[in-house]
């Protein structure tokens, strides 16, 4: 790993830690405790587990900083710090649950209201991505780039379809009618975070979702950055952990691939 900051190696050391216990738990996965959190939205023991081990670790190295987490919520910065880790710690539940081996730990961390480090682990591959800002995007010890596709129709996309119970149908299977045609094939791997990690590694060429948490997207969206990617809404507005949808993309296509979801998804 090329990026050697103090806080990447605690962000680093968290995510691995966390990423032991899932390991072992998705060897037994069906003996885990399961609830719904709403239709089609699951969390396990193992998401718990992986949640605390991951606030614990920060919160021992930088007590300071807050907390946006997806089990448990908002924890304040203490003195009036305004530094705090977005932390997902298992980005990709019902793969997790079905024995896919396709999930990851993603944890950021924004000061001021901007995203200045991410680290994006998948401990299945053992492939652990991180990137600071001005510093680069890493796959373990390779400097990432986006593609340097030029061509739609010869892109490799990669979406999320709304969970059931949300919002969105529509829109989305417009957008999807559109896109399909006009690319090379279109993937949808239930991952937020490592979807984004791809496009960083030039394994996909652009990816959009609509409705995603900060925690999904926060790292991931870094990554395309310092890999030289664009990251804007869908609509070309600037992007933020807080906006309704996200396109990620190489730079060359990010005008007809935004102008394709956007045409379609009007009136939606």
């Amino acid at each position: 790993m090329s990026l050697r900051s103090p806080n990447i190696a605690v962000m680093i050391k968290a995510a691995k830690k966390a990423a032991g216990s899932l390991r072992r738990d998705f060897g037994e996965v069906e003996n885990l405790q399961v609830s719904k959190k709403g239709p089609a939205d699951f969390v396990s023991t193992a998401d718990m587990k992986a949640e605390k081990t991951i606030r614990e670790e920060l919160s021992r190295a930088r007590p300071g900083f807050g907390f946006l987490m997806e089990e448990s919520g908002v924890h304040a910065a203490d003195d009036g710090e305004t530094r705090r880790w977005l932390v997902d710690p298992l980005d990709g539940t019902s793969n997790f649950l079905h024995g896919l081996p396709h999930f990851a730990v993603s944890i950021a961390l924004e000061e001021r209201g901007q995203v200045v480090a991410g680290v994006v682990y998948d401990p299945v591959k053992d492939e652990l991505f991180a990137a600071e800002r001005g510093a680069g995007a890493f796959l373990n010890d390779r400097r990432l780039r986006v593609s340097a596709r030029t061509r739609l129709d010869e892109a490799l996309i990669a979406t999320g379809i709304p969970f059931k119970g949300t919002p969105g149908h529509p829109r989305f299977l417009a957008e999807l009618e559109a896109v399909m045609p006009a690319v090379a094939g279109v993937r949808r791997w239930g991952t937020a975070s490592l979807d984004l990690a791809y496009v960083a590694a030039g394994r996909f060429d652009g990816f959009w979702e609509r409705n995603l948490n900060p925690w999904d997207i926060a790292a991931g969206a870094l990554l395309v950055r310092e890999a030289g990617g664009l990251v804007t809404e869908v609509g070309g507005r600037s992007h933020t952990v807080d906006s309704p949808s996200i396109l990620a993309v190489t730079p060359k296509l990010q005008e007809p691939l935004d102008r394709l979801l956007s045409q379609a998804g009007r009136g939606r």
